[in-house]
């Protein structure tokens, strides 16, 4: 089931860079762009609950796809760009094992245990 979730990630990163080509934007926006969403993990400097909330809000495809859609609808790239680039960033982490985190730690997320 794992490799068959990965696949999936895979797939959906895929998508992103795909739509991402869509855009009006060098290459160099996507790349200097993609790992900006990890400056959720600043919030574990207030603790795990703080941590946690800002780790999934910067990591949330629901929050993506919503953003991309606003940014179609309202002909914004620069909203596009926001979805689409927290869109892929997400799949890249979900292939590397790094899901939605838990109030308990980091290391706790929806995929199972970091590290384990």
């Amino acid at each position: 089931m794992k490799y068959t979730l990965q696949l999936e990630e895979l797939a959906m990163l895929a998508l992103g860079i795909f739509a991402f080509s869509f855009l009006d934007l060098s290459w160099w926006w996507f790349i200097g762009l993609f790992f900006v969403p990890d400056v959720g993990m600043a919030g574990y400097i207030f603790g795990n609950k703080a941590g946690a909330f800002t780790y999934n809000l910067c990591h949330h495809k629901g929050l993506a796809i919503v953003c991309w859609i606003l940014g179609f609808m309202l002909q914004a790239q620069v909203l596009q760009l926001i979805g689409l680039i927290l869109f892929s960033h997400s799949a890249f982490d979900r292939i590397l094992g790094y899901g939605l985190k838990y109030k308990k730690g980091f290391k706790f997320t929806h995929l199972g245990e970091i590290g384990k």
